[in-house]
């Protein structure tokens, strides 16, 4: 383990230098990015954007979408595909949200250990690990390192992980793997790195400036 946390710490500072320090977007509160994140399964950034935005123009708060009629926030957010089940997933997840806590202010959860964190987001049904993990990372600060499709084919190429491992299991792992510290700027480089350069069917290994560094590139002579 010694010797994988230093190769990922290599790798993220080879990413830095190759990418530059990340920013994704400026931090939205933390029940917002809980919806925006639902929204964003099985779809991309540009619909998931158009989906939120469209369900903001036309619910003024949480609440209302909370207590909107179904049909009204399915036909909101058509823009992000599957609206019919991320419709009722997202007024279930405001309305559990609001029964336990009495309101839609998540910021208490920065004053939580994460795992409490961490473990309280994920009781929600739709809520998974990479739900919680981008809430409790981006908007509230705290180390969670998000494991999307992306994130999961690079490390596992790249030998970070076990080539086996599910998604799931592969949160807690990385989390192992990488400094608390790298876990904002290496989630989003790896992404940008996947996305570009290391594609599911042809990655551009060549111009990878991790090539060096790389496990898979050995697997495909």
């Amino acid at each position: 383990m010694k010797n994988l946390k230093a190769r990922a710490l290599q790798i993220h500072k080879t990413l830095l230098d190759a990418f530059g320090e990340p920013i994704w977007r400026n931090p939205l509160p933390a029940i917002d990015e809980l919806v925006s994140t639902i929204l964003s399964q099985n779809t991309n950034d540009i619909n998931r954007d158009r989906a939120f935005e469209s369900l903001r123009a036309k619910f003024p708060t949480w609440e209302a979408v909370r207590d909107a009629k179904a049909g009204d926030v399915i036909a909101a957010i058509k823009p992000a595909g599957l609206a019919n089940q991320k419709g009722p997933r997202i007024q279930h997840v405001l309305r559990a949200i609001t029964e336990e806590r009495g309101s839609l202010h998540l910021d208490f959860l920065a004053g939580l250990p994460i795992e409490e964190a961490r473990a309280w987001l994920t009781k929600f049904n739709g809520v998974g690990p990479k739900t919680a993990a981008i809430v409790l990372c981006f908007s509230l600060n705290m180390p969670a390192f998000p494991v999307d499709t992306h994130v999961y084919r690079v490390t596992g190429r790249l030998g970070l992980r076990p080539e086996k491992m599910t998604v799931e299991q592969a949160h807690p792992y990385l989390e192992s793997v990488f400094p608390p510290e790298t876990y904002y700027a290496a989630h989003l480089n790896i992404i940008r790195l996947g996305r570009e350069v290391c594609n599911a069917r042809k990655p551009q290994c060549p111009q990878c400036p991790i090539n060096k560094l790389c496990e898979f590139k050995d697997k495909t002579k």
